[in-house]
């Protein structure tokens, strides 16, 4: 055990607590020479000591001797993809404690760790009562801080804490999401071009085909982004028709410009709605059909397959890139946990005016399914 790391923590976690050696002795039932020789290598606790000195400092046994169960990146997206089924099949509570039993199996495990944030955000709203909900939101903000105090990956650090902010937001702490991210997001600074510094130092170099490969994934992401910012866009302005139809009009030119209802139709999807909810809030009935109509498109794609990334035939260069994405190209959510979203999507109050309208129904039963009765 010596090997694992037993006498550091020993010692570390005794100093945390401002704990005396003989203070932690009389606890355990042992001498205060033998915390002595425990800390200092010369022996090693009684095997059934081990769980009663866990307990004292609260923490599982594995951590403390520095034993740290590890997952590979197949098995976490293995995982993730079964708890996503489970969500979507099973019992929540069911669920929620599998996914906690390997929390705790895992809990040094931090890329685990942080997919199984990512798994609650989506699935908060299936745990039933306002209070249970924000009773997971709040452990998952335990985890995100776990990582963030122990983890050494700075990359996963630095997800963890966008995380954070992502769920104060989802809890309606807003100006808590803007500490957060205010210090880390400055669009000013040298090191958000980091990644056109280096496609042209790639280049230079005589690196082509990484500068390339960079170039492509880059163009993407913007892509990705833009059209994810437009959506954004038509909510800060929904009070502005002429601005959101223009919006609408240079957003619809790019995803047609660049193929993004085939490319990403879950983003596309996303943008039409948001579309069709700004036209029907400012009662153009007809624009809001053809934005229901082509976010009906969309979720028929991903329902009938296409929920994976993947580029095309110009985007030729991106499988290595999602191959090393955290879930590679699954989405973070089940098929059919998505389907049995578009039944609430299509309640928006901005559609009440046209849920009479034959068009309305063929587009409800086109991708709900059953007969629509209003």
């Amino acid at each position: 055990m010596n090997n694992l790391n037993l006498s550091e923590n020993l010692l570390r976690l005794r100093r945390e607590r401002k704990i005396t050696q003989e203070e932690l002795a009389d606890f355990i039932g042992v001498t205060k020479a033998a915390v002595s020789k425990w800390e200092n290598r010369q022996s090693v606790p009684d095997l059934l000591l081990l769980p009663q000195l866990a307990s004292f400092f609260g923490v599982t046994v594995d951590e403390l001797i520095g034993y740290e169960a590890q997952m590979s990146k197949e098995q976490i997206r293995r995982c993730y993809a079964e708890l996503c089924r489970d969500f979507a099949e099973c019992p929540f509570q069911e669920v929620l404690e599998k996914t906690r039993t390997l929390v705790r199996r895992y809990y040094s495990c931090y890329p685990f760790l942080l997919q199984v944030c990512v798994l609650y955000l989506n699935h908060f709203m299936l745990a039933g009562s306002e209070e249970a909900c924000r009773a997971l939101l709040k452990e998952t903000e335990d985890l995100c801080e776990r990582i963030i105090r122990r983890c050494s990956d700075v990359s996963i650090c630095s997800d963890a804490i966008a995380f954070q902010a992502i769920l104060k937001i989802q809890q309606g702490e807003a100006a808590k999401a803007v500490e957060i991210l205010e210090p880390i997001t400055d669009p000013g600074r040298l090191s958000d071009q980091n990644d056109d510094l280096l496609i042209q130092a790639y280049q230079l170099a005589g690196e082509t085909e990484k500068a390339r490969s960079l170039a492509q994934i880059r163009l993407y992401i913007h892509l990705v982004s833009l059209v994810s910012i437009a959506i954004q866009y038509l909510e800060l302005f929904k009070n502005e028709p002429e601005r959101c139809e223009e919006t609408i009009r240079r957003t619809e030119g790019l995803l047609e410009l660049y193929q993004g209802e085939a490319l990403h139709p879950n983003l596309a999807s996303q943008f039409h709605y948001q579309a069709a909810v700004v036209y029907g809030e400012n009662g153009k009935q007809e624009l809001a059909l053809r934005e229901l109509s082509a976010f009906a498109e969309g979720v028929e794609r991903i329902l009938h397959g296409d929920l994976i990334l993947h580029g095309d035939r110009y985007f030729d260069r991106l499988e290595e890139w999602i191959e090393k994405l955290p879930l590679g190209d699954q989405m973070p959510r089940d098929k059919s946990f998505i389907g049995q979203n578009v039944r609430a999507a299509l309640a928006h109050p901005a559609f009440s005016t046209i849920k009479e309208t034959e068009e309305y129904r063929k587009i409800y039963e086109r991708i709900v399914g059953g007969d629509y009765h209003g």
